[in-house]
């Protein structure tokens, strides 16, 4: 393969990080539709099997959601309240049915604000269907996760006008399995190759492109990555990232982010899914997909002191949204963890981060600094 194809295969991910709606647009224009996704464990499978593109619904940082507020307001998580701003005039998500999972209680929050819209007719919403998994041990979750999966299957044949089928839920899973591949070869190499800001444009760009063209991509743009930076290496926790911008913002000022671990880097890695029938999708998402919020601090903690080892880190970072307190918890096990300076940096707004606030690690160990508030 030639560098300029490498090239090309990289600037096809940026582009799809840059402009989420990029291969929606072309999928619609092929008379396909688009399926909107909130929450980091959808099931993409059953989407892909009824003939939809799921596309991974996120907001635009810096932009004025006040509008927003008046539905969705109080101690939310304005990733929930920014993503709310996509559905209301004068623009509003070019998808045909959306579909929110219960991976944490801003999407479910999000989910009745939207199911109130839609029904008091503020404003124009397409069909919005909840998909309630758990992520408990034992068969009485599994058993569960399973109804919940029939429902939404009949409920995509019902949208669709019929039923889904066994040929179409295995070529489904055997795409969505190749773009897992893909993604985990993804997080092998990035510490090595790439910086932080763009592996995590890759990992996005995996939620908004048909699962075959992203497999595909990704292992063309592997073939010959970038230079990584030169910048003091740093191990990110804490809340989900959807767009790079606190990434740009973090390389940008010296540091090289050659890990993390939320939902939507590294910890976004998944095991294939083994069987492609709705019991295989439910022990999958069940026992191999947990989103942070199903993990407890001590499996986080494990995780951190890990991807510190593994990538060299010289130093560690939570960062957290304002309202997004469940991973202030985390932070005093995350930090016993490992042997690297470390910092909280709280509150912060949805896709910016205080560097002033934040500072620079003066030792390499013990504390950086235990908390920093903005």
């Amino acid at each position: 393969m030639t560098h300029s194809r490498a090239r090309q295969a990289a600037e096809a991910l940026r582009a799809a990080h840059d402009n989420r709606m990029l291969h929606a647009r072309q999928w619609a224009d092929q008379g396909r539709p688009v399926v909107g996704c909130i929450g980091a464990d959808a099931p993409v499978e059953l989407i892909t099997a009824a003939g939809a593109l799921p596309v991974r619904l996120a907001g635009t940082p810096g932009r004025d959601t006040r509008p927003a507020g008046t539905y969705l307001a109080g101690a939310v998580d304005p990733q929930a309240v920014n993503v709310l701003m996509t559905f209301l005039p004068p623009g509003g998500p070019d998808v045909d049915l959306v579909v929110i999972t219960h991976d944490c209680d801003a999407s479910v929050q999000l989910f009745y604000t939207l199911r109130e819209l839609r029904r008091i007719g503020a404003t124009t919403l397409p069909p919005v269907c909840f998909v309630d998994l758990l992520h408990l041990p034992g068969d009485a979750t599994l058993r569960y996760n399973v109804r919940r999966l029939r429902r939404l299957a009949d409920q995509l044949a019902a949208w669709r006008g019929h039923p889904l089928d066994a040929t179409e839920l295995e070529q489904a899973v055997t795409a969505h399995n190749a773009a897992r591949a893909a993604r985990s070869a993804l997080r092998r190499h990035r510490a090595s190759a790439l910086p932080g800001a763009e592996a995590l444009r890759w990992y996005t760009a995996g939620t908004v492109m048909p699962p075959d063209v992203y497999a595909r991509t990704v292992t063309e743009a592997l073939e010959s990555p970038a230079a990584p930076p030169a910048g003091r290496r740093l191990f990110l926790s804490g809340s989900t990232h959807d767009t790079a911008d606190v990434y740009d913002a973090l390389e940008a000022d010296g540091w090289f982010i050659v890990g993390d671990d939320h939902d939507g880097g590294d910890a976004g890695d998944q095991p294939p899914v083994t069987e492609p029938t709705l019991e295989g999708l439910a022990a999958h998402y069940t026992r191999a997909v947990l989103p942070a919020a199903a993990r407890t601090p001590e499996e986080r903690a494990a995780t951190v002191g890990e991807g510190v080892r593994r990538t060299g880190a010289e130093a560690f970072l939570s960062y957290c949204r304002r309202y997004d307190d469940a991973h202030l918890w985390d932070f005093a096990a995350q930090r016993a963890a490992v042997s690297v300076p470390s910092a909280l940096v709280r509150d912060q707004p949805y896709g910016a981060i205080d560097l002033d606030a934040l500072g620079t690690p003066s030792h390499p160990s013990g504390s950086w600094n235990a908390q920093v508030t903005s």
